[in-house]
């Protein structure tokens, strides 16, 4: 996917205060986690670990991503950008990368006019949108959403709910509807999900599991 080029670290461009920005994505679904800073002694610990480092310019310490919450990084490859004053971080996180809980830093949005009604084609997976929404309505209860009201009541009601919808996707699928198969396979998925996110398990080991049993090429 990346026509990339072996570099020494030595051409890297650190900033006046030696710190370069870390751009972190998830190396399996490509998405944009956070974005944090390095100084050398960050980056030589990553490197040497395989875990992520950073510095923080706010506690004036390093800090392993994950040390205290669980939620790390595995280092899956490590990118500069042409100017050699960023780095992307291609990870595979163990949990959320926010510390409020959601599965990337950048849940909110922003009004702009000049965004297009339309998504692009493949401009981002829909599980990983619809997990990173659930994770904030746990983290972030509202009483106006289904979502956080089901969290709330609990892994039983939740499960309920999960055994529901796969008896009404059997029938859907006994009844050979297709517009009906798709609906209820759409609600079993998203309890599903729900069910994921209440026990704290991050998306990304369903897909490592998937991947697992796939094997080989």
């Amino acid at each position: 996917m990346y026509n990339t080029e072996e570099i020494s670290q030595d051409r890297l461009r650190f900033s006046e205060d030696g710190l370069i920005p870390a751009v972190v994505q998830d190396a399996s679904t490509e998405a944009v986690l956070m974005l944090a800073y390095m100084n050398r002694e960050a980056l030589r610990l990553t490197c040497e670990t395989g875990r992520a480092w950073f510095w923080s310019r706010s506690r004036n310490c390093l800090w392993e991503k994950g040390a205290t919450s669980g939620n790390t990084q595995q280092v899956a490859g490590i990118l500069v950008d042409c100017d050699y004053d960023t780095i992307l971080l291609r990870v595979c996180p163990a949990g959320p990368a926010c510390h409020e809980g959601t599965y990337t830093c950048f849940h909110r949005t922003l009004p702009a006019a000049t965004v297009s009604e339309e998504p692009a084609s493949g401009s981002g997976d829909v599980f990983d949108e619809l997990y990173a929404v659930i994770l904030d309505r746990k983290a972030n209860p509202s009483d106006a959403s289904y979502t956080s009201r089901l969290l709330q009541a609990g892994i039983d009601r939740v499960l309920r709910k999960v055994g529901e919808e796969s008896g009404e996707f059997m029938i859907a699928s006994k009844n050979s509807d297709p517009i009906e198969v798709v609906s209820e396979l759409a609600d079993l998925v998203y309890h599903s999900l729900v069910a994921l996110a209440a026990l704290g398990i991050p998306l990304a080991s369903l897909r490592a599991e998937l991947g697992r049993r796939r094997g080989p090429a």
